[in-house]
């Protein structure tokens, strides 16, 4: 199970930081004034988080 566990941790930490590019992205996109695809970006970044608190919750039953 140890080794479940830091799989997932090793997820989590790259999950975390895909969020953060992609929410430092949309925050760009949208200051430069494309609402559009910023829109598009903070819906990724939405469904990323939902994504991390699972993946959380995962990761705390593997261990």
């Amino acid at each position: 199970m140890h080794n479940e566990r830091a799989q997932l941790s090793s997820a989590t930490t790259t999950l975390e930081e895909l969020l953060d590019r992609v929410s430092s992205t949309a925050e760009a996109v949208l200051a430069a004034g494309d609402e559009s695809l910023a829109s598009d970006l903070f819906e990724v970044e939405r469904s990323l988080r939902t994504a991390h608190r699972r993946l959380v919750s995962a990761t705390r039953r593997a261990g």
